[in-house]
């Protein structure tokens, strides 16, 4: 594999590297101290190298293409002055502080995802610090940072440049957003989070780039016309010239693990990676990866974001997977989504049963070979086989709450014991449980859909795709401006409201429940043969049993609004109840099931309430 980029040697010297197959000239010209331009050479494989001489860290530069036009590096590992601006030579020197740092098992993951500019008013990673101990005193093990590649900005006057972007319109993959903090903030990210014992992922986009600042289709066949996916053109995996393109994200992803220190990686809407190479992407990825573990000597994981519903993502290479570690499991978010709103439009068409979360406990995949209405075609394969911590639920993530016309999250959506009974659905099944920042405590802001493009034309033409939007659903209220710098702000977390009234108490429930789950036998337990769920959908009650070698746990689900009769489907046994959101304690309206109970009693459950019992 080879390293494309700006590698500063020491003593004055620094090696340049890009991949330019189909170029006839391509320069450096280095903008600093000592002006120059350095004159590359060319090798077999289309990349360009030189090392040049009287360069220091923070000097720019650009790239000169056949004498006639400057761009950035595409590799660029700094961008100070955005996406259109000169890349910066970057001294990588950092002292660490985490030798003995040997990484968070995917099994005991708590993923916690947040957006750096919108997670403290500063909008920095060092911000982020100084909130970790709080996050560990929830019990959060792994924090899952949203995309930190270079994204447009603005100015706003003589102030600092305002960067206002999910993250996903990076173009520059290896450039560290610098409102952000840069190489070095987020390196004192990571050395901190590992200091508190929390894991680190990483969200990258290797699906596309975004459309302001794109300029690697002047350097090489990034990008192929083979396919029409919905984001732009499609990088080019698997046409004439891919193996620099291939290199350059497979690169990209060891980059964020060698030099960031970085546990784990999340990879964006890999149903948008085409490649129909005989050995995938992402097969090649995993194989890089877990060369790289073995050199460390401790795990790295990559999880991904797919809504295929195809186990080949997760399986093992022996019997035909890609062999990555884990997949966010959508079905589970919508079926829990729908059962706990009502809501029906869209994809949640597809979800309408208690019996649908039922499945999704007991396999994972929901739709796994039938008719999807909303798809209107068969959708899915069987995910009863695949164990369970390779699958990743949630409630609530930045898609989920910011692709809403509003932003709005469950705290708008649903009742307080609303909230509670979906906080133990996740964090209290056999999978993988993700939390987007501020849930915990029931953050009333939103989470928007923001942008700061320079590109005018395309403003106007984002607003205008979201003006449609809003009037096909038949919302009557004004459509938000994404480019304004008021909708950014509105959707900062408000963190002080997690000390007060209802908000603190929803913050110590969640705590308590993940307590539970990291201390308590059959809830540790992350397996889906040592478990059982049986549905009563007149009622909309569920219940599920799961157990271990030493202990069983029993939980009694209601998602109705009315208080539900559980009869017959009690399993035999004499159980005693550990937890209950209808408690005082956790503000609700008084306890009315039995402090112990047996098979053959019946009990009437709460509205849209959860128990726990064990025997």
């Amino acid at each position: 594999m080879i390293e494309v980029g700006a590698f500063y040697l020491s003593n004055s010297r620094c090696q340049f590297v890009v991949w330019a197959p189909l170029l006839q000239q391509v320069t450096v010209n280095i903008i600093g101290s000592k002006p120059q331009i350095a004159p590359m050479q060319q090798d077999k494989q289309g990349y360009w190298h030189v090392v040049a001489e009287a360069v220091e860290p923070g000097d720019c530069y650009f790239y000169q293409l056949n004498n006639q036009i400057e761009r950035p590096d595409p590799a660029s590992r700094s961008q100070p002055q955005g996406v259109h601006g000169a890349s910066q030579v970057v001294d990588q020197a950092f002292h660490w502080s985490d030798a003995g740092w040997a990484g968070v098992a995917l099994q005991d993951m708590i993923l916690y995802e947040l957006h750096v500019g919108t997670f403290t008013p500063q909008g920095t990673f060092e911000a982020i610090i100084s909130r970790l101990p709080r996050l560990k005193e929830l019990g959060i093990t792994a924090v899952e940072i949203m995309p930190v590649a270079q994204v447009p900005g603005e100015k706003q006057g003589e102030a600092e440049e305002a960067y206002r972007n999910w993250g996903y319109d990076g173009v520059y993959p290896y450039a560290v957003q610098n409102s952000y903090g840069g190489v070095q903030g987020l390196k004192q990210l990571v050395n901190a989070c590992h200091q508190q014992g929390i894991a680190v992922v990483l969200d990258v986009v290797y699906n596309h780039l975004g459309p302001e600042g794109n300029y690697l289709g002047d350097f090489a066949p990034y990008f192929t016309s083979k396919f029409r996916p919905i984001w732009g053109e499609a990088l080019n995996f698997d046409d004439a010239y891919c193996d620099g393109v291939r290199n350059y994200f497979l690169a990209n992803a060891l980059y964020w693990f060698e030099t960031f220190h970085i546990d784990a990686l999340r990879l964006d809407a890999i149903q948008g990676i085409y490649d129909l190479s005989a050995k995938h992407f992402l097969e090649e990825l995993a194989e890089k990866v877990a060369a790289l573990s073995q050199k460390l000597g401790r795990k790295l994981y990559l999880t991904a974001e797919s809504d295929l519903n195809d186990v080949r993502v997760i399986r093992p290479q022996a019997v035909g997977g890609y062999n990555i570690d884990a997949q966010w499991c959508d079905d589970f978010h919508h079926a829990l989504h729908t059962l706990i709103t009502g809501e029906q439009h869209g994809y949640y068409q597809d979800f309408e049963r208690v019996e649908d979360l039922a499945k999704s406990l007991r396999e994972g995949f929901i739709y796994s070979g039938q008719y999807s209405p909303d798809r209107r075609r068969c959708h899915g394969k069987s995910s009863i086989a695949e164990p369970a911590y390779q699958f990743i639920v949630c409630s609530q993530n930045h898609d989920q709450t910011g692709n809403r016309i509003l932003g709005g999250r469950l705290t708008q959506l649903t009742s307080f014991e609303g909230l509670k009974l979906t906080a133990a659905v996740v964090l209290l099944s056999p999978y993988v449980p993700l939390l987007f920042m501020g849930e915990e405590y029931a953050e009333p802001a939103p989470f928007l859909y923001f942008i700061s493009h320079s590109d005018l034309e395309l403003v106007a033409a984002i607003q205008k795709s979201k003006d449609e939007e809003f009037k096909q659903i038949g919302y009557d209220g004004e459509c938000y401006d994404p480019q304004s710098p008021k909708v950014f702000e509105q959707c900062k977390l408000n963190w002080e409201l997690q000390h007060e009234g209802t908000h603190q108490t929803l913050w110590q429930f969640y705590q308590h429940l993940i307590q539970l789950r990291r201390s308590h036998p059959a809830l540790k337990k992350m397996d889906k043969q040592s478990l059982e769920v049986t549905v009563n959908e007149a009622e909309r009650l569920l219940i599920m049993r799961r157990w271990s070698d030493q202990e069983q746990v029993l939980a009694v689900m209601n998602f109705s609004d009315r208080a539900a009769t559980v009869n017959d489907e009690i399993p035999k046994g004499s159980w005693h109840k550990i937890l209950d959101t209808a408690e005082e304690k956790w503000r609700g309206l008084g306890a009315t099931l039995p402090e112990k109970l047996s098979s053959d009693q019946p009990l009437t459950a709460p509205a849209k309430s959860f128990a726990l019992y064990q025997a």
